[in-house]
């Protein structure tokens, strides 16, 4: 197995087709895709960054605001989705990689927390648990331990509960 050399930065114009491209390949169907074209027009702020392997983009994440609704007042939230990786390189690091430089780049920006829907086996390692231990739930029926948070800066979600709430500008695909 060869060695990657890659590396992150932020998504350009240029890259748009393929970040189209790694997504539709990485879950086998237009949807993700068509939900980071629509996410790139209506979210603000938002954090879309590409890995590449020399010049070629082998994978993508993306990061959105979304809402809490709830008594207690809440810092800035952003949601993960989606995190595509070209099927001939995942299990090689490449999410990894974005999921850790994404969080930095939430942080740096002031975001204090994260949620997503996501593999329960993977997201662990990044500091997310099941939101519902920290008093979230999601506006979506899904199971709970696919439903994940992640605090960026310790103690936001002290007694805090409230339902997270995609916001509705960007609807769903």
């Amino acid at each position: 197995m060869n060695k990657l050399l890659i590396t992150v930065r932020a998504e350009n114009s240029h890259d748009i087709a393929t970040v189209r491209r790694v997504n539709e390949l990485a879950f086998g169907q237009p949807n993700e895709a068509a939900l980071v074209d629509l996410l790139r027009k209506s979210a603000d702020p938002y954090i879309s960054l590409v890995a590449t392997d020399g010049e070629q983009v082998v994978g993508h994440i993306f990061f959105s605001p979304v809402s809490i609704e709830s008594e207690d007042a809440f810092p800035t939230a952003m949601g993960l989705a989606p995190m595509a990786v070209l099927p001939e390189q995942q299990n090689r690091g490449v999410g990894s990689l974005l999921v850790r430089e994404g969080l930095k780049e939430c942080q740096r920006i002031g975001c204090d927390l994260i949620v997503v829907l996501g593999h329960p086996q993977f997201y662990p390692r990044f500091g997310f648990v099941p939101a519902h231990q920290k008093g979230l739930r999601s506006e979506y029926p899904v199971p709970p331990e696919v439903f994940m948070v992640a605090e960026l800066k310790s103690g936001t979600l002290t007694g805090k509960h409230g339902l997270v709430k995609y916001r509705p500008e960007f609807a769903q695909v």
